[in-house]
């Protein structure tokens, strides 16, 4: 059993003295998890951080093992990023989630494409964060339909309209109105305006701390209940990061 794919690494841990087991999400398979011998070495420590991209071999005698794997460099992303601290928390914290939300060995090759595109957006010196702080949301709106945990946000749940969408229900993951949630508005989830396409106004960090707000509270439903665990640190300080400079 073998396979070469385009890849993208989500995370590195290391095995033995010399040797790393990486977990991969690759372009039609999913994601897959392998050894790599020599993995925390000189030449592939580098190469073998979050959101590079490769071209992954992997190898094994049987499907079900855990398999050996090559890596070859098409991308290098995590280096460019190491003063950029917001960009390269934004690539991290999308790797950990890739890794604790995606099951083993199914394929998602919408998530990888969103992805790269997230990642090729980071690369881009001249954005700010209000500016792809907006594609992260959408990227893990696009995570939770591909997983089966899709938000309705077209119309109002209690009555039907279609415009002043400001809530999400988090029992339905439903949007409601303003005037329908008024009385409910403190057990109701944030729904940020560029989700709707109701956007007027220039990008705050507080919609996309919203927005990253009310994703996560779907994440971490997804995850404590398919793998009994939070979503990832790395998640939760970079929301914490918008929130912050929303509220500065």
């Amino acid at each position: 059993m073998e396979w070469t794919e385009p890849s993208l690494i989500l995370s590195a841990g290391r095995h033995g003295e010399h040797h790393a087991i990486v977990d991969l999400l690759t372009a039609s398979r999913g994601r897959w998890r392998g050894l790599v011998r020599g993995g925390k070495g000189r030449r592939l420590s580098g190469i073998l951080q979050p959101g590079n991209e490769v071209e992954a071999h992997w190898r094994a005698r049987l499907e079900s093992q855990l398999g050996a794997v090559t890596i070859e460099l098409r991308q290098g992303r995590a280096g460019a990023l190491l003063g950029e601290p917001r960009r390269l928390s934004a690539l991290v914290s999308v790797c950990a989630t890739l890794a604790a939300c995606l099951p083993e060995r199914e394929a998602h090759p919408a998530v990888y494409e969103a992805a790269t595109a997230f990642f090729d957006l980071l690369s881009d010196e001249t954005m700010e964060s209000v500016d792809w702080g907006p594609a992260l949301v959408r990227l893990e709106v696009g995570l939770l339909a591909d997983l089966g945990y899709g938000l309705d946000l077209k119309a109002c749940a209690a009555t039907g309209v279609l415009d002043d969408l400001v809530y999400v229900s988090p029992k339905s993951g439903r949007a409601v109105s303003a005037k329908a949630g008024k009385p409910y508005h403190d057990r109701l989830l944030p729904l940020p305006a560029f989700l709707t396409g109701q956007q007027t106004g220039p990008m705050t960090a507080k919609a996309v701390s919203d927005g990253l707000f009310l994703t996560g509270f779907f994440l971490e439903r997804l995850v404590r209940e398919s793998h009994a665990r939070p979503l990832p640190q790395e998640r939760q300080r970079l929301l914490q990061a918008f929130k912050d400079e929303g509220t500065a």
